[in-house]
């Protein structure tokens, strides 16, 4: 979507209300006297749809048709039935207005005939006219910047930098309230009831635009496009702070959501995994978010999750000590020169430990020097202040004297003063400052806990990963066993299949004989050897150690005769309309120092192919130990994955601690992502279990699922992977040869490099001004991208033998949401230009934008520039020059083969 739409949506110069009604309690009668009631100051338009009605309301003279009205209104209100909506939006979609809410019933939220097919007639009708639709079934917006109220709540509200983004209409008001009593402002306040057009990843590209909004706050219930909604959320996380609160965490909430939305809901796992990756802080309740939020907007970054605490009395102290450890806080250890400072100022009249504990009616000067060595001390992220209530003491001069003593310190100061009374006074104090305060140490803690998981969440969203050492995959042996099982009309693979298809992407597996019958398995156990295991096989059963069938330790042919008839009998027990084609003979593997895991990828309905890891083997379904995260996976989301669960206390460490080679079980994690991109046929997949010991990782066992799927590989994840397609060899000319790629997130270092032997002139050309070295913010952006809306192609050296290849060119485009502008930038290392490597980088970002349709690419240079200049001309490119700016401007039609040069205007 333009965003130039959306802000005309949400910052609309004039509005029509089609329905227009003084009818008490009807959507049009309330929408109207919010929108006269507040102090936004464009025309209000009245439209009417009965012929009998009044020729003026509220006062605004009224209109019969939209080709009546005076003005092409920015924005419309549609408050009739149903029915009548599609008239009216192919009529204000002939007269200009791109914008309308749908405060119309009759479109149902369930899935009935009916109100699919007017859902459907209505987004046809609205995308051919390009009107855009927020609603139905939801409650407007509130701008408070504009003074417009555009919704049915006509609660009180004030302006901030919040915006707050919802799918529930009950807490639309409620949020507002709750505002109110905490004094919070908002940017937006957007309801967006069923998201039948506009959704959640529209509203953030928005707001990653607005320049009012600093934190976004969202309810969510569920995703309609995760692929969007990831793009949008990750691209807003990195400028803003994103806090998301979602219902449906237990089963019964889980349940009630998607019995009142009439959606599918996938679980709720996942979108705690796909929160985590998007950078975004969830959070389980109102109360805490608008803390949280606070603390956000005021507090500095946190740089670390050491807290000092300092308090007139121990027990809030200790309190507040013990919930800080329970979430995963630490305390700080103060340096000896802050303890120093510390004992020259206050003498005995400290506890001589963290927490702080100072005299019960010490003063303001006495908690001003226990504050300022802390302020210096680079062991301690953050400072909460406690206060209780003492006879004497006068609370507010202490709370002035915080604000005085920590205004221009960069280190989280959070306050909590006890008490009502002077308390109030003090919390006031605080507010007036930007300091955050609370009422009790409990809420005070938790915050900060919250900007610990914020932080942890940031870093995790900016962190490079670690290379992964190249590997040799045979795709085309993948798909050669996939599609001959799907030509067979079979959805499991066999033993044999699934071995090979995992081998061919590095994966370890133990050899498996297999047995047709009874008498089969006692015949080639000798020739495996023992102690054996032996699984039945079967196409109707998915996790066969849940039926009994599979048998352990096997050290005799009579055992593995028992064995065989076992199974059997047990799966016709537990499952016995499963047929059993056979059973799987292996030499059993274990070793002494060995750890049993287990990978699965699943298929969520919203977010795709999903992978979980965590305890394999006979433990599995005694600990519940799995842990879930999005694909695509690179090494240090494997290795994260990994940590986050308990079987790894059993992994940590360097390359072989406790007898396990971890690093074999981040790059099986890694192989199975890519094997999901690459085949996306696979939609169900086990490896259980996974033995890890010094040696590596082995899949002793392996179910895989396939089925035919119309959804690309790349294109079933949320997150768009690595474009491997795109790479290439390409011949510049003149004998040079070069590798031409996209840039990847572990091409850091070797892009710091690059940037380091651009001249002082081309780093100016290429950043726009005289630039020093670039902050790692910086090249988080260089590297680090979304391929679903930026590429950037890298022009590579191919090295001899043991070196490392040298980027010498880059090209990125810079891709607007709606895919329909591009702006790009290109540089060549300074002692490689001359080379072609500029024209041959410029021509494959074209052609690549061509391939996805985006229409126009646009760029700009210095005036000096003259080579960009040169070289956007000759590939086509309209050239103008803004002489005030000293800038020249250029602009590829991609939809055409480009236009004359307009000259120098």
């Amino acid at each position: 979507m333009s965003q130039s739409t959306l802000k005309q949506m949400f910052r609309p110069t004039s509005v029509v209300i089609i329905g227009a009604s003084e009818e008490s309690g009807t959507p049009a009668c309330e929408c109207m006297r919010n929108l006269l009631g507040g102090t936004f100051l464009g025309p209000v338009l009245p439209v009417v749809t009965q012929p009998d009605s009044p020729d003026t309301i509220f006062g605004q003279p009224v209109y019969t048709a939209i080709d009546t009205l005076p003005i092409t209104p920015d924005l419309a209100i549609v408050c009739v039935d149903a029915d009548e909506v599609p008239f009216y939006i192919e009529e204000l979609g002939k007269r200009g207005t791109q914008n309308a809410i749908l405060f119309a019933p009759g479109f149902s939220r369930f899935d009935t005939k009916e109100a699919t097919r007017k859902r459907k007639r209505l987004i046809e009708l609205a995308h051919k006219f390009s009107v855009r639709l927020l609603g139905p079934n939801g409650l407007g917006f509130i701008n408070p910047s504009l003074g417009i109220n555009a919704s049915l709540v006509s609660s009180p509200f004030s302006m901030g930098k919040v915006a707050f983004i919802t799918q529930s209409d009950s807490l639309f008001t409620s949020v507002l309230d709750w505002a109110v009593s905490k004094s919070l402002g908002f940017s937006h306040v957007i309801s967006l009831g069923d998201m039948l057009d506009v959704g959640f990843s529209e509203v953030l590209d928005y707001l990653h635009m607005d320049m009012n909004t600093r934190a976004v706050l969202l309810y969510l219930e569920s995703v309609t496009n995760a692929r969007e909604f990831m793009s949008a959320a990750r691209a807003l996380s990195r400028l803003k702070p994103v806090i998301v609160v979602k219902a449906g965490k237990s089963h019964a909430a889980e349940q009630a959501v998607a019995a009142h939305t009439g959606m599918i809901l996938g679980a709720d796992e996942v979108y705690e995994a796909a929160f985590k990756r998007a950078g975004m802080l969830r959070m389980d309740s109102i109360d805490s978010v608008f803390d949280t939020i606070q603390a956000l907007a005021w507090a500095k970054p946190l740089k670390g999750n050491r807290l000092a605490i300092v308090a007139n009395g121990g027990a809030p102290a200790f309190i507040a000590t013990d919930l800080l450890l329970q979430g995963g806080g630490e305390l700080a250890e103060l340096t000896d020169e802050a303890c120093q400072h510390l004992d020259d100022t206050l003498g005995s009249g400290w506890s001589y430990w963290n927490p702080l504990v100072i005299d019960a009616k010490a003063d303001a000067d006495m908690y001003a020097n226990a504050i300022k060595p802390l302020l210096r001390d680079s062991s301690v992220d953050g400072i909460l202040v406690l206060h209780i209530p003492t006879v004497g003491v006068d609370s507010a001069a202490i709370a002035e004297r915080v604000v005085k003593t920590c205004k221009r310190s960069k280190k989280v100061i959070l306050t909590s003063w006890l008490g009502a009374g002077d308390g109030d006074i003090a919390r006031n104090i605080f507010f007036k400052a930007k300091v955050p305060s609370y009422f009790t140490p409990d809420s005070a803690v938790r915050t900060f806990l919250y900007l610990v998981q914020y932080r942890r969440n940031q870093i995790k969203l900016a962190e490079a990963p670690e290379s992964r050492p190249e590997s040799k995959i045979d795709v085309l042996k993948s798909r050669a066993i996939v599609l001959q099982a799907l030509e067979d009309k079979r959805q499991m693979l066999t033993v044999q299949e699934s071995e090979a298809l995992l081998g061919a992407y590095g994966i370890n597996c133990i050899t498996t004989r297999t047995a047709d019958s009874i008498e089969d398995v006692a015949a080639i156990a000798d020739e495996v050897g023992y102690p054996l295991a032996i699984k039945v096989i079967s196409p109707d059963i998915y996790r066969k150690s849940q039926v009994g069938g599979v048998m352990l330790d096997i050290n005799n042919k009579i055992e593995a005769t028992a064995a065989a008839e076992s199974i059997v009998m047990n799966v016709a027990q537990y499952q016995p309309a499963a047929r059993i084609n056979g059973f799987a003979v292996q030499r059993m593997t274990r070793r002494m120092r060995g750890v049993e895991l287990a990978v699965a990828i699943e298929t969520d309905p919203q977010f795709g192919p999903v992978i979980r890891f965590g305890q394999g083997g006979s433990l599995a379904h005694l600990i519940q130990d799995t842990q879930t995260e999005l694909l695509p996976l690179n090494m240090s989301l494997a290795k994260e994955l990994v940590a986050s669960t308990h079987v790894s206390k059993q992994l940590v460490g360097n390359d072989t601690v406790a007898g396990v080679d971890t690093q074999a079980v981040y790059e099986l994690l890694v192989s199975i992502s890519q094997l999901l991109i690459d085949i996306p046929e696979i939609f169900e997949l086990e490896i259980n279990p996974v033995q890890a010991d010094a040696s590596g990782a082995f899949a002793l066992d392996a179910a895989i699922r396939v089925a035919w799927t119309e959804v690309g590989g790349a294109d079933q994840l949320a997150i768009c992977p690595y474009p491997a397609e795109l790479e290439e060899i390409v011949d510049v000319g003149n004998g040079l040869t070069v590798r031409l790629r996209p840039i990847r997130p572990e091409d850091e270092h070797a892009h710091w490099d690059f940037v380091e032997h651009l001249s002082p002139q081309d780093r100016r050309f290429r950043f726009f001004g005289n630039v020093g070295e670039l902050p790692r913010s910086e090249m988080v952006k260089l590297t680090q991208i979304d391929y679903d809306r930026e590429m950037a192609f890298i022009a590579q050296t191919i090295p001899e033998d043991g070196e490392e290849p040298l980027t010498v060119g880059s090209a990125r485009a810079m891709i607007s949401p709606d895919n329909e502008t591009s702006e790009f930038a290109v540089a060549v290392r300074s002692d490689w230009k001359r080379k072609g490597l500029g024209r041959m980088l410029m021509s494959h970002l074209v052609d690549y934008l061509r391939s996805r349709n985006t229409k126009q690419i646009t760029g700009e240079a210095l005036g000096d520039n003259k080579n960009m200049v040169e070289l956007a001309r000759s590939l086509g490119f309209v050239v103008s020059k803004d002489f005030n700016d000293d800038t020249y401007h250029f602009t590829l039609d991609l939809r055409g083969d480009g236009e004359e040069d307009a000259g120098e205007n």
